[in-house]
């Protein structure tokens, strides 16, 4: 068995004792309905007249029409998972209905992955909703976290009626989530699976997508592709476009599911109303408290998007900086025109030298754990750490920037550029921006891995790579360091044994790690 399956098998183990802790955790406490009148249950049938379980949630005032909601769950959560915000939005005016999405729990059929099935569900609860409720069919919104925010989005794509979306810790593109820099995700997708076996029913499609993943199957790249690309909303930004909704979406720093570059390339293809809100966190983490009626700014900010372009009230948001951003240290708020003016300033650090580093062993620089670095660095500012001067050179590369006189305010995409000879036809990097204090300690700023294949060993080809980006505080008198290995828990690698990588700055094409600061 190769490397590659090895790890496979490793990531896979650890990604599922985490979807299980998700699981008998988080679904666990989900909030249960309250006894209130205006809540009541239903079955709709969905596409081919599969039976979705809902709730439904309207205003005491039912001599009117209202606006509607339609909220689908997230990936293994059960139909109660919004009824605290559901009845917050029923209060101010809003019909709300919430539903688990086809193969989840007491809903039929099998998971479809956010595919043609889910889509035309969400178009079969918004035809029941406004048949069987005081819907304003003018006036129609969709939200949702996580696997409901990418529903939402692709269910507006496809169904000019949905006018405004909100999609909390959702994804732009499915591929560029789980398979960044041709790189599987091993840990993130494990728990995707894992959950969706716990809780759900799954497909044969989704079975075998899966299966091709672990296993690193070269021929199957262009069946996941596809897959995946039939799943993206920004596969179809130019109907959502078209169709004129306004979206608003919402995400985390350190989403270890759907990480923040692939949002933002998504809203630069936006053209209707938009906004981008990016917040310290892991996936769906920001948002969590306001699903049990913790004061929550994202799910204030979704209410305020909706009654500015569902109820046209007139509350500022359409006239607020439309990318908002708070960093992970200072814990303020930021706001830009737009995601290019984030990265506007950038300095460069020099990776001089030649070094050679050995493949297939972790050195300890890593990206973390799944769920767990990113909400320790969410709630104590705590991301993962390494020592930088003790790392091992035979196994991770490493270049460090002078000592900062000011503090360096790391805002956006930081991007690596060097040139790269091996001494194998494929292999996997994984670099590491580390903020590093007066003793050595490197607190992770951000990191983004990279795998190759085809390439002819000994020939030097030019690699970039944009690491996930992020709001990151460098305090004065510390330095930035680029550390770059081949191993880390988060990822599958593909190094062959005994191969090795050299690192180059050629005089005409030198190499360079630009990062992105905010002007003081």
């Amino acid at each position: 068995m190769g490397r590659p399956h090895r790890m496979a098998l490793r990531t896979t183990a650890l990604g599922a004792a985490c979807a299980t802790l998700i699981a008998g955790g988080v679904l666990g406490l989900a909030p249960t309905a309250r006894a209130a009148g205006g809540v009541r249950y239903v079955d709709i049938a969905g596409d081919g007249g599969t039976v979705l379980k809902a709730n439904v949630v309207t205003p005491a005032d039912g001599t009117r029409r209202h606006p509607l909601i339609v909220l689908p769950t997230s990936w293994g959560f059960p139909q109660v998972e919004y009824l605290v915000q559901a009845q917050r939005l029923a209060d101010s005016g809003y019909v709300v209905v919430g539903y688990n999405v086809r193969g989840f729990w007491q809903s039929g059929g099998d998971i479809d992955v956010a595919g043609p099935h889910d889509v035309a569900d969400a178009a079969k609860v918004v035809d029941w909703a406004l048949a069987h409720t005081p819907s304003d069919p003018e006036h129609i919104g969709m939200a949702g976290v996580s696997y409901g925010a990418g529903i939402s989005l692709l269910a507006a794509a496809h169904d000019p009626r949905v006018r405004a979306v909100a999609s909390l810790s959702g994804w732009g593109d499915l591929i560029d989530s789980i398979y960044s820099g041709r790189t599987q995700h091993a840990q993130a997708a494990a728990v995707l699976d894992t959950v969706g076996t716990v809780t759900g029913h799954r497909s044969e499609e989704s079975r075998r997508i899966f299966s091709a993943f672990y296993a690193s199957d070269l021929s199957k790249e262009g069946d996941m592709t596809a897959w995946g690309k039939k799943r993206s909303p920004v596969t179809y930004a130019d109907q959502l476009n078209k169709n004129g909704a306004a979206v608003m979406l919402a995400g985390a720093w350190g989403d270890t599911i759907f990480p923040p570059n692939q949002s933002a390339a998504f809203y630069d293809k936006l053209t209707g109303p938009k906004r981008l809100e990016f917040r310290p966190g892991d996936h769906a983490t920001a948002e969590l408290g306001g699903l049990f009626g913790v004061p929550n700014d994202v799910w204030d900010d979704t209410g305020r998007w909706f009654d500015h372009y569902l109820k046209g009230e007139d509350n500022g948001v359409d006239r607020e900086q439309p990318v908002r951003l708070k960093s992970r240290t200072t814990g303020g708020y930021e706001g830009y025109s737009d995601w290019k003016s984030v990265s506007a300033n950038r300095t460069k650090v020099a990776l001089t030298g030649s070094p050679t580093i050995h493949t297939g062993v972790d050195s300890g620089a890593d990206g973390g754990i799944v769920f767990l670095s990113s909400i320790l660095d969410q709630v104590a500012q705590l991301p993962p750490v390494a020592a930088v001067p003790l790392l091992p050179r035979r196994w991770a590369a490493v270049w460090q920037s002078g000592k900062y006189a000011t503090a360096q305010r790391v805002r956006g995409t930081t991007r690596l550029h060097t040139t790269l000879t091996p001494t194998a036809e494929s292999g996997t990097l994984v670099a590491h921006l580390y903020d590093v204090g007066p003793l050595g300690l490197g607190r992770l700023v951000t990191h983004a891995p990279y795998t190759f294949h085809g390439r002819t060993p000994g020939t030097p080809f030019g690699l970039d790579l944009d690491l996930f980006s992020t709001a990151y505080d460098v305090p004065a008198g510390h330095r930035l360091a680029l550390v770059v290995d081949t191993v880390d828990p988060l990822y599958i690698e593909h190094n062959p044994s005994g191969a090795r990588l050299t690192f180059s700055s050629p005089a005409d094409d030198p190499s360079y790690v630009s990062v992105p600061l905010r002007e003081q």
